[in-house]
């Protein structure tokens, strides 16, 4: 029988070189893998390295007790009470003269009678003083209101005349043309008058939000998906194809979360067809309390900061405890703060964890630590989100204060916590967490003709931020 000479004429096998081992003079041989090239198995570690840690930032949310409610329309409504006490609001009309030439008589115009009684929230300029009303001009004198007249019957506008109470006039100087707001703080009538004409309506502020779509997809074909890698991703299972889609869903969650944090209300008649959604931080820039910087920034690491934050939160009826969540940089000046106790005595500065049952290993285990000062109780908590340079990390925001209390509903009358995610849900239909998956057979999925699996995410969601007032965004 012939034998072919498919190489060089000496016998051997197609597609192998048998000369491979000239490749180096076994005189100067030092190591194997110089001598007999591609024999070795590589030495292949199967751990994945988490070179930036654990990169989820979800779960800030339910950290902080919002909690899930299931909602049926594409927006929730919710009502939140107004103050019960109103200020006065008008300008100082000294008929083109300063006001101290008659110091014992002030009068405010530029007021909108609000049809006789009703009370319209945001508006800075309405009739609120009923004759007899004292007001505290100044925060120290005394007027009574002796007159209130509807100068332009066309537009609503009022003026009101108000007279020294005890005579003495006013000993702070008003300018004329001044913009000024006075308290209510009583009222006096002669004997045998009648009642007050107009009278008060209480009101609520009615507040919207609708809800925001999340979408994200991830795809991987038949021929990928039976591909073995070398990564170890759990479990023994070597398929690169589902870290692929474990980051696409831990993605998907975390943009989740964002948009409920950082979401925006679309402007009316602008470019988007979709209505947007009010997040976390534009509703504390809407009407939060709102730092000018970080807190214990100064030039001392004393607790001037925090005192004027509690004195702001006084004001507002702020329930006692608090959860501080914070950037690395914000973290630091208040470690700082309480270490040294800067220019201020130290003495109020206590430990006490009431949100934790009063277990300090159960607030440790949370990652808080927490202090005390001026009755007010605050768990701080490094917050992830604001220290991922991909993401927030040198933004304007560098943290928040979550009062840990319920909030009563005006309308209602029932509790709920401060923060509340909403999700679209109907007859066992939730649109929380949708997360389904399409193939033409591929991993065993038979509802298309596609040679792919596509692995789908869907949520609609909303977050309601109650009583803002009472929350803090540290800028």
């Amino acid at each position: 029988m012939a034998i072919s000479a498919t190489r060089s004429g000496a016998p051997g096998v197609k597609g192998i070189s048998n000369s491979a081992f000239n490749k180096l003079d076994p005189a100067k041989y030092t190591a194997l893998g110089d001598f007999i090239d591609e024999v070795n198995a590589p030495d292949i570690r199967a751990n994945l390295i988490k070179t930036f840690g654990d990169q989820g930032i979800t779960g800030f949310l339910k950290l902080t007790g919002a909690v899930n409610t299931a909602g049926t329309a594409d927006e929730v409504t919710y009502w939140e009470e107004a103050r019960l006490h109103q200020k006065q609001a008008g300008v100082v009309d000294g008929g083109g003269s300063e006001v101290a030439v008659d110091a014992a008589t002030v009068t405010l115009d530029g007021i909108v009678a609000q049809g006789g009684s009703a009370y319209t929230e945001g508006t800075s300029d309405q009739l609120i003083a009923r004759e007899g009303d004292i007001v505290l001009v100044g925060g120290v004198d005394r007027f009574v209101v002796t007159g209130v007249a509807i100068a332009d019957a066309a537009t609503g506008a009022a003026v009101l005349t108000l007279k020294s109470l005890d005579g003495s006039g006013l000993t702070v100087a008003l300018a004329d043309d001044e913009a000024v707001s006075f308290p209510i703080i009583g009222n006096m009538f002669d004997q045998g008058t009648d009642q007050p004409g107009r009278y008060m309506e209480s009101n609520v502020v009615k507040r919207t939000n609708p809800y925001a779509i999340v979408k994200e997809v991830f795809k991987v074909t038949g021929s990928q998906a039976t591909n073995i890698g070398y990564i170890d991703l759990g479990g023994g299972d070597y398929r690169w194809y589902i870290k692929g889609e474990q980051d696409t869903r831990q993605r998907f969650m975390d943009k989740r979360e964002m948009t409920l944090l950082l979401g925006q209300k679309t402007a009316a008649g602008g470019a988007h067809s979709f209505s947007g959604t009010e997040g976390y931080f534009a509703a504390l820039e809407d009407r939060g309390l709102v730092t000018d910087g970080k807190i214990g920034s100064g030039s001392t690491a004393n607790f001037d900061d925090i005192d004027a934050i509690i004195t702001q939160l006084d004001k507002q009826g702020a329930p006692s405890e608090y959860a501080m969540y914070a950037n690395t940089a914000q973290m630091l000046l208040l470690d700082t703060m309480l270490s040294n106790g800067g220019t201020s005595s130290t003495s109020g500065v206590a430990t006490n964890y009431g949100a934790f049952n009063n277990d300090r290993d159960m607030a440790l285990n949370l990652g808080f630590s927490s202090f005390s000062r001026g009755g007010y109780t605050f768990h701080k908590h490094s917050w992830k989100l604001l220290n991922d340079p991909t993401l927030l990390d040198g933004s304007a925001f560098n943290g928040v204060c979550i009062p840990l209390a319920n909030v009563t509903d005006a309308n209602t009358g029932t509790k709920a916590p401060a923060l509340e995610m909403n999700y679209k849900a109907s007859n066992g239909y939730s649109r929380e967490m949708e997360h389904w998956v399409t193939g033409g057979g591929v991993l065993g999925f038979n509802n298309n003709g596609k040679d792919v699996a596509e692995f789908n995410y869907r949520s609609e969601c909303n977050l309601i931020t109650r009583a803002a007032n009472q929350h803090i965004l540290i800028k």
